[in-house]
């Protein structure tokens, strides 16, 4: 497990590799913002922007999306992965926006979480871009990257690697590491093909090292 002096450095690294890292879901306001993060869900920020760029100037507010029929809703996302689900949370979500929140989406984690097809990752998200509040969101770069890393434990459940990164990240700096630690996955250190040769946190990662005698062999 890195120490607090090497996550700083991680931290300062990753700044310096993606000083402009924010949100790639393209979005004009917090309704909009739910409705994409929902989407994407095991699906890439690529792929939701190209079909909400349709679907936001088609759907406006919640009650559009409850006026409209289930299945022309999911013929509008059909191109997404879990198109099915996905619109028929969609549709209750509005639903509840219309009958307990008049509308608009609710600023607080806990009541972004009781909202259909929004999980806790979804509402650090929505927390975060809309709202300004401090949040981690770890989706599957940021728990690669953290454990991959040695900022946590390769066992940890997600809750686990929220609350590890929580506590050894300033609160001031949460959301903002999010992003980078997304973009650091997402572009470097990614899945199955991670540029270890070249990443400038090679010397603490324990995973990078083995890697790269496993290409020495």
């Amino acid at each position: 497990m890195l120490t607090k002096k090497q996550i700083r450095y991680c931290l300062d690294v990753m700044e310096e590799m993606f000083p402009n890292a924010e949100g790639e879901l393209i979005h004009s306001n917090p309704f909009e913002l739910v409705i994409a993060v929902l989407l994407s869900a095991q699906c890439t920020d690529k792929l939701v922007n190209k079909v909400t760029a349709d679907l936001f100037k088609k759907y406006k507010k919640p009650e559009d999306y409850v006026n409209v029929t289930l299945e022309e809703l999911e013929q509008d996302i059909k191109s997404i992965g879990l198109y099915r689900t996905k619109a028929k949370n969609i549709k209750k979500l509005c639903q509840v926006l219309i009958e307990e929140y008049n509308g608009e989406v609710p600023r607080t984690k806990d009541e972004l979480v009781k909202l259909a097809g929004v999980g806790r990752k979804t509402a650090n998200v929505v927390a975060s871009i809309a709202f300004n509040e401090p949040a981690i969101a770890v989706d599957t770069h940021v728990e690669r990257v953290s454990k991959r890393l040695g900022i946590c434990r390769w066992k940890d459940s997600v809750i686990q690697v929220e609350e590890t990164l929580m506590r050894k990240v300033p609160r001031d700096e949460w959301s903002v590491t999010h992003h980078r630690m997304i973009f650091f996955g997402r572009y470097h250190c990614k899945a199955r093909n991670p540029n270890c040769p070249e990443c400038p946190l090679l010397e603490l990662c324990r995973e990078g090292q083995k890697r790269m005698k496993k290409t020495m062999i």
